[in-house]
């Protein structure tokens, strides 16, 4: 998997607006009333790469949001952080429970001001629980579920259930 890499100090303009405008929408969103056209209208907006029968549920804590992609019948809970950067996909009937972290970025060891981008994958009706971690680089596979706080440092396979920190296999989960 290809990393990107963006010097934050080197920004254009048009990418500093960018950014302003979507804090703004983010704000915006995280103070209206939830269930309202308002607070639809804006989620769409901030997240102009969603599904079908989706939500996002308030409060939100996005950079670069435009850079996440939601399939349909996707819920996610309050408290997320999404950091977007090196770009988030989350399939159709993913669960992703309250104040979990999806993390597509880091900074450079050595240049700090330099962040290096892998891109987090959520695949098809997986479960991320309560707490969780999903660090830059990381596919969680189709159906699995990672447990609660969970910090996921390492690609899960389809149907597993992973949990700890760093996230080991618990179990395979079994066919219907």
């Amino acid at each position: 998997m290809k990393e990107s890499r963006i010097d934050v100090t080197k920004q254009s303009e048009e990418e500093l607006a960018l950014a302003n405008r979507h804090a703004q929408l983010i704000f915006r969103f995280n103070n209206t009333m939830p269930g309202t056209a308002a607070y639809a209208s804006l989620m769409r907006e901030i997240f102009p790469m969603m599904g079908e029968n989706s939500r996002v549920e308030s409060p939100l804590t996005a950079v670069r949001p435009h850079m996440v992609n939601i399939g349909k019948n996707v819920v996610v809970m309050p408290g997320c952080l999404m950091m977007s950067a090196g770009g988030i996909t989350i399939d159709d009937g993913a669960m992703i429970a309250a104040n979990v972290q999806l993390i597509s970025n880091n900074h450079d060891l050595y240049e700090r001001q330099v962040i290096t981008c892998k891109p987090v994958h959520i695949g098809k009706n997986a479960w991320i629980g309560a707490g969780s971690t999903i660090l830059p680089g990381v596919t969680v596979g189709d159906n699995a579920v990672v447990g609660a706080a969970s910090v996921v440092t390492k690609d899960v396979a389809p149907d597993t259930i992973v949990a700890g920190n760093p996230a080991k296999l618990i179990k395979i989960i079994p066919p219907k």
